[in-house]
């Protein structure tokens, strides 16, 4: 996308820049063919800057003359310039011009760079320019989470950039100067989790000194007579050689003025703004402090030359902040910029936008008009909804930290504290408090703190559905400081008006008065099919029914600008009556096995929307199988003949899982359960629950990016089967097709070109699966059931009957399928969770809400194979135990007034994971707590406790509150009365619990060794915390163009087809980077599937280029120690080790083996993979001790986790006897392949290729043991003047250790023929270029493919 010599860089004016590839090339849609033709290729002018020497630039038609600007502020050589216009043959270029617009512009063109006068804002945006220059290489922005900065380690472990030090060292051998010892807590069996080496200390931080001091004088604005010389404003600068200078900007430039600044004995501050002699003015203020300065030269220039060497991904915006929970201590610099923003309203670039604060609702909802018929229309605009909806984001998340704090005046100051609200920068804010009693039926403030993230979840369903003409509301719900607040864009002309008179369409006293308007269902009505919501009548006040589409807390309300607005959607999907006990109501009965139905917090439960698609799906499958049924039950009855049996032989019997759903039907059909589970539809389900699967909710868009390359396709029921299977089954059961074209013209909505016995089938099958419609397969849910104060009519009663019936069917769904599918996967290792995050993400997936945490680990602790899932069941418990000490800490902090928020947090964590027993707080001196004698002021501000009862919490009481939390949330117990009993019991690791915590409050700690273990002093002081950062959640726009050809791409590669695949993958990731600009985490997923790919075609170097970029993106926007990347950092070690740098793969292999301790611990089954790999390349460079060490690990955790008979237990048996024999010990290398053989011989038979191949290897290793015990028996005979034969010890091959790594990676090899390869290569290289327009870039050399006709594949 971008790098970095003089190519271009987002910065943050720069919306998303795109190299010329604005306009795609051949989207052709699912529905209609559209293909846009990438309109004429780039072409190069000259740029001539003053000072400099011309330089050619690459660029494209579709650029803006602005675009050229940001390239030029980011040069190395032009970076000081801000403030200039381009002209062409003297006239000036407009900046928002398209290039192809241009008249005259053309290949070769001279453009020549002309400094303009400056205004106060250009002079503003100067200084605010250059000292982002200076600041470039410091992470201190990354370390306090501003301006979506982050942190990125990767080139210390690569030395640089992979590419251009891939071409310095192919030259010799690398084998000599590698080290390849670990530090001691990495190797295996280590027990010691040290934290500082999560932040490795980059030497390019200790930023070289240009400047002591630039900051803003204390003399401005300028006083009138002076403002009428031109003078803007003024600064105050210290050198580095101590001189302390006046500087005055004024439209000519910057010059030195007369003013003192600094108070000493001889001189006071003057102000004396005439201009100093020399005055040096200059344009820039770098070519001012350059003549002023010779060490702001120097440095100034090496700096520069450092920031452009650094990769791009390294200093990108990310699109949403992403917060370290560690960091070290920073020394607190001054700076004049960011005290400026800190008292200003604006947000950083905002004086860029005319009209100063931004209309949120306005531009919210105007993204969303834009048109959208066309491929090109869809990018531009999702590409505006996702930039507003990233900004938004990043303004309430400011709005909510300045309320908390107590910086923003409420617009109800006379209520009290919970009570308030507040408005900034035309956001609405609110507190998750339960006021006037709103929620008093529902949990009162458990509800109200529910509340909010159910409304997101419903704001993100409905922006998913996208129809025409219904607006939602911009929301942000912001965790800080133990508060929870939500912030809204405003819908224009609401608060004028009273709330009674605006709402047309719903309630406002859950459900005693509705509305209703013909306009509202009719917009509803487009959402109900894809939301599954039933079209249902209430009852009013006034008894009369009314017709709503929706909950009727949903609100409709037409805004002042004329547009129908949707808000409260926080019963969008229906309740989980699991967690909701109704009197008179009967759960089905695997519900009750389970011990529900249990009584929650608040009655806001409700399902999440993936768990209503996995069941719509689950039910789907079972109507076809029943039309299918019963049209050969007719079939069989018309040839009365005695088919029956035949069938029931080739179906299954049912497994556990279907049998709920059999239940249902049995009464229907006498045989429905035999069929039931056959395969064909087992076959069906396997390709649309997977395509369906990454459209269900928001969340799970980077699923694709979870499992590497092959998505495990998992059946509803957990259950695999091949496609394939489910052909030959057709085949073999009679009636089976015919039932498939019935299914086909079934979904016709209508039934009416259907023979009438066919209707009839449709109408059982209907019947069975609940379906609303008697035609066809139609299945939603009533959203107000069982809410509190809703009323039906009386003629609908057995309609809502019905509708209860489903909703209890989906809660048993859950229990019965949902979560034993989970741990079956689990169970073959298809879901891998590292850390809490990923088990969070694998429940929510398969729409396993978090409040079934305890029910999922109880299941696991029943299931037979418990030993084989131990790692998901620490995770589990662990993200239990941190969750309920979350929920312990929001009301802990809610009462701590902010001088002690330091000492009480960590006090808190002294009580959580500290040994020392009897953890005592220390209270802020006395002078600084406020004495406050009247309790009852209204005004405080919301995050000002003032009550010192933190300080009494003990730990022995903090652990109970967290036993008796997970009894009263979870229903799990949990009998452990300190930290040291639950590390002794679930074996955690301290450090692992400090992050899980710190992660999910947003505390900030001191990267240093704690020692948790000390009896005699706390872990931690108050010294030790170094912030609290907000915890965001928010709506992820979708790139849906891009995401459709990236899911297209990877069934292709599935298929085999590499060459379609790698085609629609660029094609993605083109798209993507027009939505999302250059920083995404789908971005991050498409890169690696493309360096998978490239590497799969033979093409290291390009493998190595994509997968770096993976690997940096995911440290920027996941986090540098997310599982995600942990698994980024092996595959890019892989492509290393292909390139032949051994030692760059080492080292990333050990910062993935040591993230992986700190995050899960070493009993986890992914660190075998991890241990073979280093021991794979220990063995490469002939460090076989030390290999060893690593294999046998990897022995032990395979044999652990996958039974001490699967393949990867043989193969790691194999690889530990390679190493055996390489250190000529064959009777242990005997013993390990022998074992191996075994298992080959039992699993796959005599013949297998594997077996053979092991086989042989035993007969080799057996002759060399011989040869070895008659050269020891010779020497023994004859003393010193034996005659020795040489024996041959193997050092291995590289071309064999990467053979081996290639298998336990999961690639496996097909042939191709050499003119496919041919083929495939020019056309990823047309495409590559294309794709990198504006590039320039020296193509490596072919070099001849390694693998002659072979191709690796997933």
């Amino acid at each position: 996308m971008v790098n970095g010599n003089g190519a271009h860089e987002h910065t943050e004016e720069a919306d998303s820049k795109q190299d010329g590839n604005s306009e795609m090339d051949g989207g052709d849609d699912s529905n209609e063919q559209e293909v846009i033709v990438i309109q004429d290729t780039g072409f190069t002018v000259k740029i001539q800057a003053p000072g400099t020497e011309p330089f050619d630039l690459q660029v494209s038609p579709q650029e803006m003359v602005q675009e050229i600007h940001q390239v030029l502020m980011d040069r190395e050589d032009t970076c000081h310039r801000t403030c200039f216009s381009l002209q062409l043959d003297g006239n000036v270029l407009d900046n928002f011009a398209e290039l192809k617009s241009i008249e005259g512009l053309q290949e070769g063109s001279l453009l020549k760079v002309v400094e303009e006068p400056y205004t106060v804002r250009e002079a503003r945006i100067h200084v605010r320019h250059i000292r982002d220059l200076l600041k470039s290489l410091d992470p201190s922005d990354s370390y306090n989470g501003v301006d979506c900065n982050s942190l990125s380690f990767l080139s210390i472990f690569t030395d640089g950039d992979l590419g251009d030090s891939g071409k310095r060292k192919k030259k010799g051998n690398e084998l000599e100067q590698i080290d390849c010892t670990p530090p001691e807590h990495i190797l295996p069996g280590s027990k010691d989790r040290p934290l500082i080496p999560l932040q490795p200390q980059n030497k390019d931080w200790k930023p070289m000194q240009c400047l002591k001091v630039l900051t803003m004088s204390g003399w401005n604005p300028p006083p009138g007579n002076r403002k009428m010389h031109g003078d803007l404003m003024y600064l105050c600068m210290v050198t580095v050689e101590e001189r302390h200078v006046s500087v005055t900007a004024s439209t000519r430039g910057f010059y030195l003025n007369q003013s003192v600044n600094i108070s000493n004995s001889s001189t006071t501050y003057t102000f004396n703004p005439k201009p100093a002699n020399p005055s040096f003015l200059s344009h820039s203020l770098v070519e001012l402090l350059s003549q002023i300065s010779p060490t702001f030269k120097k440095n100034f220039t090496a700096l520069q030359k450092k920031r452009v060497q650094r990769h791009p991904f390294e200093r990108i915006a990310t699109p949403f902040q992403v917060y370290s929970w560690t960091a070290p201590q920073v020394d607190h610099a001054m700076d004049c910029v960011r005290a400026e923003d800190a008292y200003t309203s604006r947000l950083g670039y905002e004086e860029h936008i005319p009209g100063q604060t931004r209309d949120w609702n306005e531009e919210l909802q105007t993204t969303r008009e834009l048109p959208r018929k066309n491929l090109p229309e869809r990018l531009l605009r999702e590409r505006a909804i996702f930039k507003v909806h990233s900004d938004f984001a990043a303004a309430a998340t400011r709005g909510a930290m300045a309320v908390i704090d107590g910086n923003v005046m409420a617009i109800n100051p006379g209520e009290e504290t919970r009570m308030q609200m507040f408005i900034w920068n035309n956001i609405f804010f609110s507190l998750g408090f339960d006021v006037r009693d709103h929620y008093r039926e529902l949990g009162g403030d458990a509800a109200a703190h529910a509340a909010p993230t159910n409304d997101l979840n419903g704001v993100r369903a409905y922006g998913a559905v996208d129809v025409e003409g219904l607006y939602t509301l911009g929301t942000v719900v912001v965790d800080y400081r133990g508060y929870r607040v939500t912030a809204q864009s405003i819908i224009p002309g609401i608060l004028e008006r009273e709330q009674e008179q605006s709402v047309i369409y719903g309630s406002i006293d859950f459900g005693k008065t509705v509305v209703s308007h013909s306009k509202y269902l009719e917009l509803l009505e487009k959402t109900s099919r894809p939301l599954k919501v039933q079209r249902h009548n209430v009852l009013n006040e006034k008894d009369e029914s009314v017709e709503l589409c929706s909950s009727v807390e949903c609100k409709g309300i037409i805004g002042n600008d004329g547009r129908h607005y949707i808000l409260d959607l926080l019963r969008t999907f229906p309740p989980d009556l699991n967690f909701l006990p109704v009197d008179g109501e009967e759960l089905s009965p695997e519900s009750k096995r389970q011990g529900f139905p249990r009584q929650h917090r608040h009655r806001l439960a409700c399902l999440r929307q993936e768990l209503i698609e996995a069941f719509v799906e689950h039910r789907y499958l079972l109507f076809m199988k029943m039309a299918a049924l019963q049209l050969m039950q007719q079939k069989v009855n018309k040839e009365a003949k005695a088919d029956i049996p035949a069938i029931t032989e080739t179906a299954e019997a049912p497994s556990e899982s279907n049998a709920d759903a059999t239940q249902a039907t049995a009464s229907e059909s006498p045989s429905a359960t035999e069929v039931s589970t056959d395969s064909t539809s087992q076959a069906e389900s396997n390709t649309s629950a997977t395509s369906q699967a990454p459209t269900a909710g928001e969340e799970n868009s980077s699923k694709p990016a979870t499992n590497g390359l092959v998505e495990p396709t998992a059946t509803l029921n957990g259950e695999c089967k091949s496609p394939l299977e489910g052909k030959e089954l057709e085949e073999s059961i009679p009636g089976l097709a015919q039932a498939k074209e019935l299914a086909e013209t079934l979904v016709a909505e209508d039934g009416s070109c259907i023979d009438p016995k066919s209707r009839e089938v449709v109408l059982n099958a209907c019947k069975a699966v609940g379906s609303i419609s008697n035609t066809s397969f139609d299945i939603r849910f009533n959203p107000d059931l069982f809410s509190p104060g809703v009323r039906f009519p009386e003629d609908s009663t057995d309609e809502v009957q019905k509708q209860k019936q489903l909703l209890k069917d989906a809660a048993a769904f859950l229990v019965s399928c949902q979560i034993p599918s989970l741990v079956k996967d689990c169970l073959d290792h298809s879901a891998l969770p590292m850390d809490g995050a990923t088990l969070t993400e694998a429940l929510r997936q398969r729409g396993i809400n978090i409040r079934y945490l305890g029910t999922v680990l109880e299941f696991v602790d029943k299931t037979p194979a418990k030993a084989q899932l131990e790692h998901f069941y620490r995770i589990g418990i662990s993200e239990l135990i941190t969750r309920c000490a979350k929920h312990i800490f929001k009301t802990y902090l809610q009462g701590v007034e902010l001088s002690a928020l330091s000492a009480a947090v960590s006090h808190f964590l002294n009580c959580f994971l500290s040994s020392f027993p009897d953890a005592v707080a220390h209270l802020p001196p006395d002078e600084l707590v406020s004495r406050r004698k009247s309790r009852k002021r209204r005004n405080r501000i919301p995050g000002s406790g003032d009550n010192t009862a933190w300080a009494s919490l003990t730990p022995s009481e903090l652990w109970k509150n967290i036993a008796s939390e997970a009894k009263s949330y979870y229903y799990f117990t949990i009998q452990c009365e300190s930290v040291d009993q639950v590390v002794e019991k679930y074996g955690f690791q301290k450090t692992t619990l400090l992050r899980e915590i710190s992660v999910k409050t947003g505390i900030q700690i001191l990267i240093k060794e704690y020692n948790f273990d000390s009896r005699h002093k706390p872990a931690f002081t108050e010294e030790d915390i170094l912030n609290i950062f907000p915890v965001v959640k928010h709506v992820n726009p979708k790139a849906s163009d891009a995401f459709h050809f990236f899911q297209s791409g990877q069934a292709k590669v599935q298929q085999g087809f590499l060459k379609e695949g790698c085609e629609l993958i660029n094609e993605a990731l083109n798209l993507f980077n027009n939505v999302y600009g250059a920083m995404h985490v789908e971005i991050c997923a498409c890169l690696r599937l493309l360096a998978r790919l490239n590497y799969i075609m033979g093409d290291h170097p390009e493998a190595l280029s994509n997968q770096q970029k993976a690997v940096l993106m995911s440290e920027r926007v996941l986090g540098i120690e997310h599982p995600n990347t942990i698994q980024e950092y092996m595959h890019l070690a892989l492509y290393c080790f292909a390139n032949g740098q051994l030692s760059t793969a080492l080292r990333l292999l050990y910062r993935a083996r040591y993230l992986m301790l700190l995050v899960s611990g070493e009993d986890h089954p992914e660190m075998a993979l991890l241990d073979s790999n280093i021991g794979l390349v220990l063995h490469g460079v002939m460090e076989y001790d030390l290999s060893l060490r690593f294999l046998e690990n990897a022995l032990t955790i395979n044999t652990k986790y996958h039974g001490s008979r699967s393949l990867k237990v043989a193969l790691s048996h194999h690889l530990v006897a390679r190493v055996y024999e390489s250190k000529a010990e064959f009777r242990s290398a005997l013993q390990h392949e022998k074992e191996g053989y075994t298992i080959y011989k039992n699993q796959m038979g005599e013949a297998h290729e594997k077996t053979k191949e092991s086989s042989e290897f035993l007969k080799y290793l057996t002759q060399q043991a011989v040869a070895l015990q008659r050269t020891m028996n010779e020497i023994y005979k004859n003393g010193s003047n034996a005659s020795i034969t040489p024996l041959k010890f193997t050092a291995p091959s590289m071309a064999s250790v990467l053979e081996q790594l290639n298998i336990i990676n999961g690639i496996i090899f097909i042939p191709l023929s050499q003119k496919d390869l041919e083929n495939l290569k020019a056309e990823v290289q047309r495409r590559q270029q294309l794709q990198e327009l504006g590039k320039i870039e020296e193509l490596t050399e072919e070099r001849p493919l390694e693998l002659e006709d072979k191709i690796p594949i997933d």
